[in-house]
């Protein structure tokens, strides 16, 4: 059996069989600024968001029954959370809320509100010059670009032009109040991801309170910093959509592109910068159901472009994530299996994680929610195989995280919001807020726990750690 040790206790190590071994958990710290710890009776309390396009909407809906639970319980008022990490779109909800953090509620109303009202118009450029410029130029470069492999002013650096997201972040996310914000209390830490094209590194950028020294693993770092609208600029670029962004000084720049690109360990930037219970939000589901082959449209055809691209898409934004999760889970289950005493002598620390992601196919949403798309970029998808509606749709995972329309977006925020609150005690239960008298959440009769407590039915998912 591999011998883990703490995330942040220097080199990665590795068991007997060579395998190299990224635990989640994290030691407890041997000395002064190693983590970043509560002190108070309270424990560190951290939030994770995960990357995934218009999906990250789902994540405002879950934050949103969220505040309203803590509401009916009375809770605690100010920011529930220490410590928030954001990838990809869950960069920009993070930084947002941190930003934010001296009034959460109305971080979060600011959030609900952009989600609600949201066009593709305010992501990227869906006009025809726009268009022009990047996607049919991109797909001219795809079929004849031998031809114009000479002229290097042709060749896009895109699919699409998504400079209408940087005046929306200057907007939306107020970062020179940060380090005011942290000062003030209420706030700890804030980090994003993003995956530097020239080093091959995933780079974990942060800013935290007392100054948690920075981290190296295996193609992984840490770099602490002010956080700015390039970061999460660099972090929401989807490979291929979107194009690279330039950080780093003159003479040491790197172009970086979307966090969630080899992240390996997505929850392990919360625990290095000392959260000790954890909220992570997917943007996808997590365990699918298996399904009869050839019962979806299309399934028995050769895959077409845009179901490739849908296909990679999804396994970079959703596999990294689970794959974290079931390993803390397991160790979490070793720990609990130790005597106390054996506990005591470990290097390792227990922790409490809760887990929501849809209850449904955010693809199949997306299907039914093509038409919201401007003629334009329906043309644009079209030429990549991405056509039909609903049931007979072909390509609906490329589109789920370009489709930054209202009535997408709104049923998506309905839909963590109901994901939730279905699970209302198990969230207070998670935050410590007291629900005795409160009338108990009705729980899908479909929705069953297996032994790791996985729900079957929703697969809203709960871990609590061994004490």
């Amino acid at each position: 059996m591999a011998d883990f040790v703490r995330d942040d206790a220097g080199p990665s190590t590795r068991p007997g069989n060579g395998a190299l071994i990224t635990p989640l958990i994290a030691g407890t710290a041997s000395a002064p600024g190693d983590t970043l710890m509560s002190m108070d009776a309270s424990p560190v309390t951290g939030l994770i968001l995960s990357g995934g396009g218009a999906r990250a909407a789902y994540q405002v809906g879950v934050l949103k029954a969220v505040a309203r639970i803590r509401r009916d319980c009375n809770g605690p008022t100010g920011n529930p959370f220490d410590v928030i990490t954001g990838t990809s779109a869950g960069a920009i909800n993070a930084a947002t809320l941190a930003c934010r953090a001296d009034n959460f509620d109305e971080a979060l109303a600011t959030l609900v509100d952009t989600w609600s009202h949201f066009s593709v118009d305010q992501v990227y450029r869906s006009d025809s010059f726009g268009v022009v410029q990047t996607g049919a130029r991109w797909l001219t470069m795809l079929s004849i670009g031998w031809v114009l492999a000479k002229w290097r002013h042709a060749r896009p650096r895109s699919f699409l032009d998504n400079s209408p997201l940087r005046e929306l972040l200057t907007k939306l996310v107020p970062v020179e109040r940060l380090q005011g914000v942290m000062s003030q209390g209420h706030l700890k830490a804030l980090a994003v991801s993003a995956s530097g094209y020239g080093s091959g590194l995933h780079v974990t950028f942060y800013d935290d309170l007392v100054g948690v020294p920075p981290w190296n693993r295996s193609q992984r770092i840490a770099m602490r910093q002010a956080i700015t609208i390039e970061h999460l600029m660099a972090s929401s670029a989807i490979p291929f959509v979107f194009p690279a962004v330039a950080l780093g000084p003159e003479g040491g720049r790197e172009f970086f592109g979307d966090g969630s690109m080899r992240q390996s360990a997505p929850i392990s930037p919360a625990v290095h910068l000392g959260a000790e219970r954890i909220l992570v939000i997917g943007a996808g589901r997590l365990h699918e159901p298996l399904v009869p082959s050839g019962s979806r449209a299309g399934s028995g055809e050769y895959p077409n472009l845009a179901q490739i691209a849908g296909h990679a898409l999804s396994s970079i934004f959703l596999d990294a994530l689970a794959v974290d999760i079931e390993r803390l889970q397991r160790i979490n289950k070793t720990l609990s299996l130790l005597p106390p005493e054996a506990r005591g002598r470990s290097e390792l620390r227990p922790i409490d994680v809760l887990v929501i992601a849809p209850s449904q196919r955010l693809d199949d949403i997306a299907a039914r929610h093509l038409q919201s798309l401007p003629p334009l970029i329906r043309a644009l998808l079209r030429g990549v195989g991405v056509s039909g509606q609903g049931a007979q749709a072909r390509g609906s995972a490329l589109a789920s995280y370009l489709l930054f329309e209202a009535p997408f977006t709104c049923e998506l925020l309905a839909l963590g919001e109901a994901d939730t609150l279905s699970r209302s005690d198990e969230v207070a239960r998670f935050f410590g807020w007291d629900r005795r008298g409160k009338p108990r959440s009705d729980v899908p009769a479909d929705a069953e726990c297996d032994a790791s407590g996985v729900m079957q039915g929703n697969f809203f998912s709960t871990q609590k750690s061994a004490h």
